[in-house]
């Protein structure tokens, strides 16, 4: 489903015009772009005078020097004519690129600050071409618009001008000409627009279907799923070449009725202007092939205007996107140091359409979830897939608020917490680590700035990675260093709650030991929830919880389930190491 179709209208419509602030030029530049366009509109508005003079002149015998001064003023206006237009087109891009690149960066800010539901229903691929892509197109209109469509609605205004002070009757026909064409193009411009807009959804869902793939190339040629891909591809290609070819279609249609109107008015006007002198009816001629000018460029950036404003429609779209996670009036600091409390206070969650406020969600994911750790302490989640430990650690981040009850951090409920307070004091770490196309200093600080050297390289040491450079590009790194890189993100953050999420399940034994010297050292004076399928992997963990369909079944503390030989936990354990 389309995003913008689950949208009011009125929100779509205002953050339409939120997009539009963006392209605005400064005023120095707004003053400079007007002034280079009133002179690509003037200069060639005058040429046509000297042609008349210089037709004229013939006719009546002047002499060469005459007619030759009239044929250089004639050609200095041509060359002036073209360099304001180069001038203008150069200010144009200039101003495009500087409003759109503003656009981008507060594109990007705004899908990142989304929540997880928004991107569950959005491919990174498509979100890509929805900052980028749209955007690209925008700026190749707005150049076109400043240079073609305003530049030219000048020249056209001025045509008519000039044309009615020079014969009253042409100039009244040639503006009913011109209204008849505006408004063709008014029409023509309601059937171009829905076209251009979905080819352009059609688009972003080859990109989207794309960037998925190429991720999961590895995955798809090991288990033969490569001919199934390609015909999902085909059928995408497909999608997009069917709404391609129909806004094409559309276009050229209204590029050909335009053509015979254009054909049709120009002899019109040659055979009105057939009884006035030469030197007029070269002019007047003139001036009627120049209302053609500004049309036929018009025209041209029909496409452009379509697909920008499809971009600006789909841009206005995204923007309207609202967080479903609550921003506090006035946010609560979590402690700035020491190990934080933990609480889950009669908690329900059900994954289901958190960007609709009617939607009465999903099935319950997690019931009745009640738990409380003390500062320090540690707890092992364990249960079978599914039943519940990851959604419990998205709560804690805070990724997602739930359903009924609370989760509070140091005696605050999350809802009440700032959220930079939050990203300081809770850190998350999960087996898939992201890694990035940047040097080991950016993939460890993550792109912030303000820390000191000394202290980067004790973090990677401390985490058994003595010897990365900070300045050298990343490269490529196993599994367990990756690991390791993320456990030194952690403690880099110095946070008073850790939630580990299966860390160490993709890992061989030897790594693995060597990554639980990490997770002892960094839960090491913090609170610490630590997921784990392995359940030697908890050994040292003070208190264990076994969920099961989204409910607490078991809780208390390590060495206690452990002495009960007929609890869950110690048959869990005694059943793995048979």
């Amino acid at each position: 489903m389309s995003t913008s179709s689950t949208l009011p209208a009125a929100r779509r419509t205002s953050s339409g015009r939120h997009v539009l602030r963006f392209l605005l030029p400064g005023r120095g530049a707004a003053v400079l772009l007007a002034l280079t366009i009133t002179a690509a509109t003037a200069l060639p508005l005058a040429a046509p005078q000297f042609t008349r003079r210089l037709v004229d002149g013939a006719n009546a015998g002047d002499d060469t020097r005459t007619l030759t001064l009239t044929a250089l003023a004639y050609l200095a206006l041509a060359v002036a004519g073209q360099g304001a237009r180069t001038v203008t087109a150069w200010l144009a891009g200039q101003a495009a690129w500087d409003g759109t690149n503003r656009l981008r960066e507060h594109l990007a800010e705004h899908t990142l600050g989304l929540d997880l539901a928004f991107h569950g229903r959005h491919t990174p691929g498509e979100l890509i071409e929805r900052v980028d892509g749209d955007v690209s197109a925008i700026a190749d209109f707005v150049v076109a618009f400043l240079l073609d469509v305003v530049a030219g609605v000048l020249l056209l205004c001025g045509v008519i001008a000039v044309v009615c002070a020079v014969d009253p009757r042409i100039g009244a026909a040639l503006l009913v000409y011109c209204a008849l064409i505006g408004l063709g193009m008014v029409r023509a411009q309601r059937l171009t627009v829905p076209a251009a807009t979905r080819a352009r959804e059609a688009d972003a869902a080859l990109f989207g279907f794309l960037e998925e793939r190429l991720a999961g190339a590895e995955d798809l040629r090991a288990n033969g799923a490569g001919e199934h891909t390609v015909r999902r591809f085909h059928q995408a290609g497909a999608v997009l070449w069917r709404t391609g070819r129909r806004a094409s279609a559309v276009g050229s249609a209204v590029l050909a009725a335009t053509s015979v109107a254009f054909a049709t008015g120009t002899a019109l006007m040659a055979g009105l202007s057939g009884t006035l002198g030469i030197g007029t009816a070269v002019l007047l001629f003139q001036y009627t092939l120049m209302v053609r000018t500004p049309f036929e460029r018009l025209i041209d950036q029909l496409r452009h205007y379509q697909t920008a404003l499809a971009g600006v429609a789909r841009i206005g779209s995204l923007l309207a996107e609202r967080r479903t996670l609550t921003v506090p009036a006035a946010a609560e600091q979590l402690p700035a140091s020491g190990p934080l409390r933990l609480e889950l206070d009669g908690v329900d969650f059900a994954y289901g359409d958190e960007g609709n406020k009617d939607s009465e969600g999903g099935e319950p994911v997690l019931r009745d979830i009640t738990l409380t750790l003390a500062p320090g302490e540690t707890l092992g989640l364990v249960g079978r897939s599914g039943s519940g430990k990851t959604t419990i650690a998205r709560l804690v981040a805070r990724l997602y608020d739930p359903t009924a009850g609370a989760v509070r951090v140091g005696g605050l409920d999350l809802r009440e917490v700032d959220t930079a307070s939050l990203r300081d004091r809770v850190a998350v770490v999960t087996q898939d680590v992201q890694l990035f196309a940047a040097d080991v200093r950016d993939n460890l600080t993550l792109f912030r700035s303000g820390y000191d050297d000394d202290r980067l390289r004790a973090v990677l040491a401390e985490v058994g990675l003595p010897a990365w450079d900070l300045d050298a590009p990343l490269g490529t790194v196993s599994a367990g260093q990756a690991q390791l890189l993320a456990f030194a993100r952690a403690l880099l953050a110095d946070p008073g709650l850790v939630v580990l999420d299966e860390v160490s399940s993709r890992l061989d034994p030897a790594t693995e030991r060597h990554i639980g010297h990490s997770t002892a050292r960094l839960l090491t004076g913090r609170t610490g929830v630590l997921i784990a399928h392995r359940l030697e992997s908890l050994s040292h963990v003070d208190r264990i919880a076994v969920l099961s369909d989204g409910r607490v079944v078991e809780h208390g503390g390590r060495e206690e389930l452990l002495a009960d030989p007929a609890s869950r936990f110690a048959r869990m354990l005694a059943g793995v190491r048979r």
